[in-house]
């Protein structure tokens, strides 16, 4: 019976035991999501912009501080193991949970290129990991951490629970620990860490928790009136288009009224909702997006249209024109880096004045500053006006957009793009179009390069337009920094099937190649292609060394690009705030 009684008392123990060791109910992601709720219900604005990590810690309840000291990175391991977390010296508090779970700093440091780390180590046995979040600051440097084994003859695996698609590297010297910024490398490793195995991570885990100076206001909040309507294309110019508009999200039903202009015969589509969230945007946090897209209509024909919702009147009348199906004279107009800067929307409703023609407006990605702040979209349309309610806007997403790794969804949630690019995940964001005689490649050069290669060949390969472009955000040839891999894997495909120019932006200044082939001047633009990069908001690297292939070089801002094509004849402006022209070429076929 005494037997009996420590085997039930054993058994006590350690159900009690694994209890405690069962990670709490919940995600982080949920969590700060209730936080923030309680945070506007109970705090106005002053009170939200004086928030502390103390008051913070002494707010939560210990059931959320469980989830956020656990559920930010958890993954098993299969023998016992050393963890070692770097922890940037520069980020003032450390993860409140660190010294909670047993994890002592050591005197090792680890560094790369642009930061020092101070090394915190704790043991596990065999089993589960769980670690907490960076803190409550947005410090971009997050913590990464390296798994060695206790016993150096046990062969370690790691089965990642959290977050998914981890990347492994080995912590040493050359190696990479975010993976939104390989070219961080690690350049000094201690020889107790030497050879572990290393998780990387990305900066952009920071945001996860961030509540400390978060929170934000737009200038723009939403209303039930419609808002930002903007048309653009996911099918054939000549057939299509898409329509989409803001509202707020009280409202949770639009349509679209349209007619061929001068006509009475209306027609009219439900469009469908979804809803966006910032969650720091304390004064509209959520909005609904709608989006409406047309089919069947007549090509080379004018329609006008009317955006509504519910009992709510009409919006305004609006115009577009759908494509010629035979060939006609068009222009377009592109700019570089927008950065969602007044002045660039100022000088896009002048080209709507000084360029009535134009078929539709391209954009080489940086189109706001963060693409992760709602805010900054809504200067975005704000300040373009309707500019965009008249004619499509096909852009692409540069580095501000896709921001520290947690990839452009905000962006892709603003547009109504092809799906037609390399895989799903690529959807809406590497694409491509034809308008007339002209090819138009969408690229996303923020996706790795070499997982595009193929469908950029497939593109150019079954192509008979006779004029064909490519847009991308980073200028493969420049004066600061070469994109080698760029011209390594693209270069060769605009050779050889004759890519006319390719248009870029991301460095704030302006150039246009000579004619290049192989990555050499050749005499015409027949032979070779046109690389451009402009910029489209304030400009810097005024004191660039000329290089020895641009045509013309100079430290601009705020340029637009106005290009005609007539059949085989091609004309290209770049003009300046002022309405100044500052380069121009003309091509003919």
């Amino acid at each position: 019976m005494k037997h009996f009684y420590l085997f039930v008392l054993l058994l006590q123990i350690g159900w009690v035991s694994c209890v405690q060791k069962n990670p709490p109910e919940g995600s982080v992601e949920d969590t700060m999501d209730g936080i923030v709720s309680r945070f506007y219900q109970e705090f106005n604005k002053s009170q939200l912009d004086t928030i502390g990590n103390d008051f913070i810690l002494h707010y939560l309840s210990e059931e959320e501080k469980k989830v956020l000291g656990s559920k930010f990175w958890s993954f098993k391991v299969n023998v016992p193991v050393t963890l070692s977390l770097m922890q940037d010296v520069d980020q003032k508090i450390a993860p409140f949970w660190l010294k909670e779970e047993g994890f002592e700093k050591t005197a090792m440091e680890v560094k790369n290129t642009h930061s020092v780390y101070e090394v915190w180590q704790k043991n596990y046995d065999a089993g589960r990991v769980d670690l907490g979040i960076n803190g409550f600051d947005k410090h971009r440097p997050v913590y990464f951490i390296s798994v060695g084994p206790q016993n150096e003859n046990d062969k370690l695996e790691i089965t990642p629970v959290l977050p998914a698609q981890q990347h492994f590297e080995t912590m040493e010297v050359s190696s990479f620990t975010y993976h939104d910024w390989s070219g961080l490398t690690l350049t000094e490793v201690p020889k107790e860490l030497n050879g572990q195995v290393l998780l990387t991570t990305i900066r952009g885990r920071a945001r996860e928790a961030h509540l400390v100076g978060a929170f934000r206001e737009t200038d723009f909040p939403s209303s039930e009136t419609r808002d930002q309507i903007l048309l653009t294309w996911s099918n054939d110019p000549k057939n299509t288009m898409d329509i989409q508009w803001r509202a707020a999200s009280s409202i949770d039903q639009g349509m679209v009224k349209y007619w061929i202009k001068d006509t009475q015969d209306t027609s009219f589509l439900n469009a469908e909702k979804f809803v966006m969230e910032d969650r720091l945007l304390q004064n509209d946090r959520f909005v609904h997006r709608f989006t409406a897209k047309l089919t069947n209509l007549k090509p080379g024909t004018a329609y006008e249209y009317q955006v509504s919702h519910e009992e709510h009147a009409s919006s305004a009348t609006y115009t577009f024109m759908t494509s010629n199906d035979s060939l006609s004279p068009f222009s377009f107009i592109w700019t570089g880096d927008v950065h969602n800067a007044e002045i660039w929307g100022e000088m896009m409703q002048k080209t709507r004045v000084k360029h009535p023609e134009s078929a539709f407006y391209m954009a080489a990605g940086d189109l706001v500053n963060t693409g992760l702040h709602r805010d900054d979209w809504d200067k975005l349309f704000s300040y373009s006006g309707e500019v965009f309610a008249h004619k499509p806007f096909m852009a692409v997403p540069g580095n501000h957009d896709n921001q520290d790794g947690l990839g452009a969804w905000m962006y892709k949630e603003m547009f109504s793009y092809p799906d037609n690019g390399p895989s799903p995940d690529m959807s809406e964001m590497t694409y491509a179009f034809n308008y007339q005689n002209s090819l138009f490649l969408m690229i996303d050069a923020t996706f790795p390069i070499e997982k595009q290669t193929e469908w950029i060949e497939e593109q150019l390969a079954s192509s008979e337009a006779d004029w064909k472009f490519a847009m991308f955000h980073f200028p493969p040839y420049n004066s600061i920094e070469f994109y080698q891999n760029i011209i390594d894997e693209w270069g060769p495909l605009f050779d050889n099937y004759h890519v006319d120019m390719v248009m870029s932006g991301h460095f704030h200044y302006y150039m246009r190649s000579k004619p290049l082939l192989a990555g050499k001047v050749v005499n015409s633009p027949a032979e070779g292609t046109l690389y451009v990069m402009s910029i489209g908001t304030t400009g810097k690297n005024r004191e660039m060394k000329e290089a020895p292939y641009a045509a013309l070089q100079f430290g601009g801002e705020y340029l637009y690009q106005h290009v005609e094509i007539d059949g085989k004849s091609f004309r290209y402006t770049s003009y300046d705030l002022e309405g100044e022209v500052r380069d121009s070429i003309v091509i003919n076929k």
